[in-house]
């Protein structure tokens, strides 16, 4: 019996691999080069990242943020729990709030909220049709940079959101939703054991990054006077003129608070991702497929008479 000799080995030389890698470094070699012969102080950036002003509005966006984001998710919880409900007014009313608030831009949104006053002059809150007043306040009063930056970006958030949530509630398994219902469990305990542990899988990669885009979102409440770090950095730069030094200076806050967050969000979903790969599945799901099955067992047999 004749023996088959070994292939040959080919040897890639994966000619373009390197061929690129030389021109990412020559564009990198260039561009620092070019950024070290422009006129700029580098030698003041440290001084401005540890400025006060700027250190207040590093503040300021953070707290923005996440009270717009935390808004934003609870409003986009309840936007999604009643455009899936079987109601047709709240259903369509859901729809609606979702067309409207994602159609316009938040820049537009912003405004409309800090300009309030020009439609509304004064807030009332009372009786309609009598003279009974139980709240009266200036509008402008009211509507500052922080509350109407705050409507503008969480309800135009609460919008995608919404949909968010959705879409996480409709990826869990009808099976072990019906399995749920026919242990007795109530819509509370199965949005809450069943649907909402599985349906984080689909929720938490997109809204991480809704998160991420709303701390950089923020930068738009410096069009109404709102300190955040653009405005910051804005304010320093009209007296010393740095303005490069001052932009380069809030550029840097904002990537380490974006890695900070994208961090995070890692960290969460592999959390997630773990519980999902254990044996057996999520726990409650577990659980769930282990009680019905009991119930089945302890079910008296039905035989069909001939």
């Amino acid at each position: 019996m004749a023996t088959r000799s070994p292939l040959p080995q080919v040897h890639l030389k994966h000619t373009g691999r390197w061929i690129s890698a030389v021109i990412v470094l020559a564009l990198l070699v260039l561009l620092a080069i070019g950024a070290s012969q422009g006129d700029i102080d580098y030698a003041a950036i440290p001084s401005y990242l540890v400025s006060p002003v700027i250190l207040e509005g590093l503040v300021n966006t953070l707290i923005l943020a996440v009270v717009a984001q935390v808004s934003a998710i609870v409003i986009g919880v309840f936007i999604a729990l009643m455009r899936i409900s079987q109601n047709p007014v709240a259903s369509a009313f859901a729809a609606g709030y979702t067309w409207l608030f994602r159609g316009l831009p938040v820049l537009l949104q912003i405004l409309l909220w800090y300009n309030l006053a020009l439609i509304f002059p004064r807030l009332q809150l009372g009786i309609p049709f009598t003279d009974i007043v139980f709240v009266d306040l200036s509008t402008n009063a009211v509507m500052t940079t922080f509350v109407a930056a705050f409507l503008g970006l969480a309800l135009n958030e609460s919008a995608y959101m919404a949909e968010i949530v959705r879409a996480g509630l409709k990826s869990v398994d009808r099976g072990q939703i019906e399995a749920a219902q026919s242990i007795g469990e109530t819509p509370a305990q199965r949005m809450s054991r069943i649907i909402l542990p599985q349906a984080m899988r689909v929720i938490i990669p997109p809204t991480g990054n809704d998160f991420i885009n709303m701390l950089k979102g923020t930068a738009l409440a410096s069009v109404i006077g709102y300190m955040e770090l653009i405005k910051a950095a804005n304010n320093i730069s009209s007296f010393n003129l740095q303005v490069m030094e001052t932009l380069i200076a809030a550029a840097i806050w904002y990537m380490v608070v974006v890695s900070v967050a994208s961090v995070g969000q890692y960290y969460l979903e592999r959390g997630f991702d773990r519980q999902d790969r254990r044996p057996g599945g999520p726990p409650k799901a577990t659980s769930l497929r282990r009680r019905v099955a009991a119930d089945l067992g302890r079910a008296p047999m039905i035989r069909s008479t001939p």
